[in-house]
């Protein structure tokens, strides 16, 4: 009932904006969801691994409705992509899907309360930790982590300039807890 699709670094799965028709189950890659201001500003909400999902919204949603983000592959990625409709049928079969969505939408409501709490009480050194912090497990999570995301990324991400973000890794490298490469950063 899914549809394997591929993406490449950089390359838009959909637009904020677009018809919300369909779920993705990342198989291979990391996918950061965005949203773009009236202004055009863009803010980095969360970035999802292999095994997670994103557009999960689209299938509670009824016909017509519109994405609230935009979602784009971090590097080369795969999604086994199921539509609406399918998930529908596929539910009156198995009811217990119903029950999976269910959790996963808690998880999502978590972490918005997370990030809704973290952008209130966090100055915005805070932020930028809590954001590395974050991706600890979206890369690895164990020791040497390589988070492969730009400055600008973290930015978007923490909700700060990317020269606060610069500090604070260097901050975090003088105490050995980042090590700071050209062209990348590792946390």
């Amino acid at each position: 009932m899914a549809r394997r699709r591929t993406f490449d670094r950089e390359q838009i799965v959909f637009h904020q904006g677009d018809s919300a028709d369909e779920l993705h189950l990342i198989t291979k890659g990391r996918f950061a969801l965005r949203v773009v201001s009236p202004l055009g500003r863009s803010a980095m909400l969360v970035v999802r691994r292999p095994g997670e999902t994103f557009g999960e919204f689209a299938l509670l949603l009824p016909p017509g409705a519109r994405r609230t983000v935009t979602a784009a592959a971090l590097e080369p990625g795969e999604t086994l992509a199921i539509r609406r409709d399918a998930f529908s049928d596929l539910a009156e079969e198995h009811p217990e899907l119903k029950d999976v969505l269910l959790a996963l939408l808690a998880e999502r409501l978590r972490y918005s309360d997370e990030r809704i709490v973290a952008g209130h009480f966090l100055d915005s050194d805070a932020r930028v930790r809590w954001a590395l912090l974050q991706l600890l497990p979206v890369y690895g999570g164990e020791a040497d982590v390589v988070v492969p995301l730009t400055q600008d990324n973290l930015a978007e991400l923490s909700g700060t300039a990317r020269g606060t973000v610069n500090r604070v890794l260097r901050d975090e490298q003088d105490r050995g807890t980042v090590l700071l490469e050209r062209g990348r950063d590792n946390a």
